[in-house]
């Protein structure tokens, strides 16, 4: 009888198969690889960089990786909602490296004993992208919504992903709490309950929550809502694509931080240690992180974020996941069944 991570293994990549979320996406062959061994790397990352690592990081490294061992390499790539890639990875989908949404989900692999070193350490810090939440609407702002606050008003349709499937809509929440407790709600700061009030008259006015922030950006693409709650980046690639959006940033929103890890369990299990860990320093160089920058993502290297300085604007009061207590505190208190996401929540069905 197979072990229970066996089962679990074999339903996670049966599923991947089925719905097509794992693909053979990349395998490029240099003159001087064409005949040579072939090496894998397999990974799992969230639903919003798909383009910028399928069009301009992944067959970078991959010239890079046969340039410089004269060996194939051919890349496995799954992406799926930050929450939901991380159980698949717990689950059994074997991914050397793990790219997500936010801080908890690899943190989550790591209490699976995935994740058996400090990924956090270094220059970085872990985090391989930076954004903002902002909001997307139709061109000429027909609704004239200027900041969260004008989110919660009668008849403004709302789009933005399911809390426990999506890492961007946890930041979201947090954008709009985090605006609330510094007065840019239109209620008292102070006042806990006024707080869960206004936030449940914008959850009550979301007309559909998504599996992720990329299927959020579709559905809005599609001309559904009027409003979009979502990262800078997915919008800035929407209006490069040609799409007629304006982008709104709110007088206080969080900086987002994108973490990204060395799987190293599943790693050493494929002997692909050093391949995982040669891109996970590739995607901090100068030319990986120009490449998500002018995908619309603020990079972490110093020299390029100064480069593309003028293409990210500045935000009035901008706060970090540490301004609310640190994502322990935030997943205990916010984020934790029966917490604070959950009341705001259950407000908003009540009419």
């Amino acid at each position: 009888m197979r072990s229970r991570v066996a089962m679990r293994k074999s339903i996670a990549l049966s599923l991947f198969a089925a719905l097509g979320l794992l693909t053979v996406s990349l395998s490029a062959c240099s003159k001087r690889a064409a005949d040579g061994e072939v090496d894998r790397l397999v990974l799992g990352f969230y639903t919003t960089p798909r383009e910028v690592y399928g069009r301009a990081i992944l067959p970078a490294f991959i010239e890079r990786h046969e340039r410089f061992t004269g060996r194939r390499l051919e890349i496995h790539d799954s992406y799926l909602g930050s929450g939901a890639q991380a159980r698949a990875i717990v689950g059994g989908f074997e991914a050397d490296v793990a790219a997500l949404s936010l801080k908890p989900d690899l943190d989550h692999l790591a209490e699976a004993n995935l994740i058996t070193h400090d990924y956090a350490e270094g220059q970085y810090g872990g985090m391989v992208t930076r954004s903002l939440v902002v909001i997307g609407v139709r061109e000429g702002n027909p609704k004239h919504i200027r900041d969260f606050a004008d989110l919660a008003r009668p008849g403004v349709s709302i789009l933005t992903p399911n809390v426990r499937m999506s890492g961007g809509a946890m930041w979201n929440f947090l954008a709009l709490y985090g605006a609330a407790k510094r007065g840019h709600l239109g209620v008292d700061p102070s006042d806990e309950d006024a707080i869960i009030r206004r936030l449940s008259e914008i959850l009550r006015n979301v007309i559909v929550m998504d599996r992720g922030a990329r299927e959020s950006s579709l559905n809005f693409e599609r001309g559904i809502g009027d409003a979009i709650i979502t990262y800078e980046n997915e919008l800035l690639t929407a209006r490069d694509a040609g799409h007629r959006f304006e982008i709104i940033i709110p007088r206080s929103t969080i900086l987002i931080e994108n973490p990204i890890a060395l799987v190293d369990v599943y790693a050493k299990k494929h002997g692909s240690l050093e391949i995982a860990r040669s891109f996970i320093e590739f995607v901090h160089t100068q030319e990986a992180q120009r490449a998500f920058a002018e995908a619309g993502y603020r990079p972490v290297h110093p020299a390029v974020e100064e480069e593309f300085r003028s293409k990210f604007p500045a935000v009035d009061e901008l706060f970090r996941v540490e301004d609310l207590g640190g994502w322990e505190t935030v997943r205990r208190e916010i984020f934790a069944a029966g917490a604070l996401y959950d009341r705001v929540l259950e407000a908003s069905r009540r009419r």
